[in-house]
């Protein structure tokens, strides 16, 4: 099945680099291109791409302005936003998620780790660049705080554990040995109880309440 993609950047020469880069990817294809932050939010609607990857700094609406409008919490058909910047900030970073996205990625990070950040979020995971991850989960307060009266099972506080970590589905599948649809089932379940959109706040709420460790 063909993931497709939306690329939002103002330069040019960017949005042809990461089409470039995409494109020799057999199971990618990139279905519209978006020069300013209006302009993305207007196609990402029409098109429906499987993921958008944009931009921080764009004219019109910046990244996190167009995040929030695609994938916030107050969006009620969310698609799934990965950051794509050269920026390697907090701010921008703790914006980007808090509003709903899935991914943050330094352009330096090569076309390999980019590649890997579309297809973790054309499934449901999450992807932040490993030089940020850690730091970045030990401080980020998660969106919602969990409900009460639902209490994880020994399971699913198992799968929470691994997500912290930057754990894909596949690779706790193989360590906890069980099925890939199991564990994507705990995972849904996990957000149910919690009252979390994605596995970003999963991760966000264990580091917060010392379920990471």
């Amino acid at each position: 099945m063909t993931i497709t993609v939306l690329v939002a950047d103002d330069q040019a020469m960017v949005r042809s680099g990461l089409r470039l880069l995409l494109s020799d990817e057999p199971d990618i294809e990139v279905v519209g291109e978006a020069a300013d932050g209006i302009e993305a939010i207007e196609l990402a609607r029409r098109l429906r791409p499987d993921v958008c990857l944009v931009d921080i700094r764009m004219p019109g609406l910046d990244g996190i302005e167009v995040t929030r409008a695609l994938a916030g919490p107050e969006v009620a058909d969310p698609l799934r936003v990965v950051v794509v910047t050269t920026f390697d900030l907090d701010e921008y970073v703790y914006g980007a998620l808090r509003c709903g996205a899935v991914g943050f990625v330094l352009k330096d990070s090569g076309p390999a780790l980019l590649a890997e950040a579309v297809r973790a979020a054309s499934v449901g995971d999450a992807l932040v660049s490993p030089s940020i991850t850690v730091r970045l989960l030990r401080r980020l307060a998660p969106v919602r705080k969990a409900r009460g009266g639902r209490p994880l099972s020994e399971r699913e506080t198992e799968v929470v554990h691994a997500i912290a970590r930057g754990r894909t589905n596949r690779e706790i599948a193989a360590e906890l040995f069980i099925s890939l649809s199991t564990v994507k089932t705990h995972v849904a379940a996990v957000q149910s109880k919690l009252g979390l959109r994605n596995r970003v706040e999963i991760a966000a709420w264990a580091w917060e309440n010392g379920v990471s460790r």
